[in-house]
């Protein structure tokens, strides 16, 4: 599959199909909130098929100079293992070069790990020479 990113807002229905493909139900009860939330972000980049169908998305949050957060990576279940999520995490990076710090919060899948790292991801507690603690307050 050949795919496309770009920086640019898809669609209502596009966004709440693909978050609806992945399982992120928690976004979809509040379409406004979700619509309201890419249209505030920092950067949405989309991933389109040969067929300019939307397989994927990333949004990050930022300052724009000193801290980027990638708030939401997701690529649709048929697209995944194809690069797509690779493809949308290095243009994110490129996105945030100069920036000092590239932060992510993610679940503990088995493969994101890997995934994570081999773009250069550490975690935090991991982080060399001393290393960093992580707090997060779910509301």
């Amino acid at each position: 599959m050949t795919v496309t990113i770009a920086g640019e807002l898809p669609s209502r229905e596009e966004v709440l199909a693909l978050y609806a493909a992945v399982g992120w139900g928690a976004y979809t009860d509040d379409a406004d909130r979700l619509m309201a939330s890419l249209r505030g972000s920092y950067a949405v980049f989309t991933a389109r098929d040969d067929a300019g169908g939307l397989v994927g998305l990333a949004r990050t949050i930022s300052d724009g100079h000193t801290i980027v957060y990638l708030q939401d990576i997701l690529v649709h279940p048929d697209a995944q293992r194809s690069g797509v999520g690779g493809a949308l995490l290095d243009r994110v990076i490129s996105d945030a070069a100069g920036i000092r710090q590239l932060v992510l919060l993610t679940d503990a899948e088995g493969g994101q790990r890997a995934f994570y790292e081999s773009r250069g991801f550490v975690e935090v507690h991991e982080v060399k020479p001393a290393p960093l603690r992580s707090f997060v307050r779910l509301g």
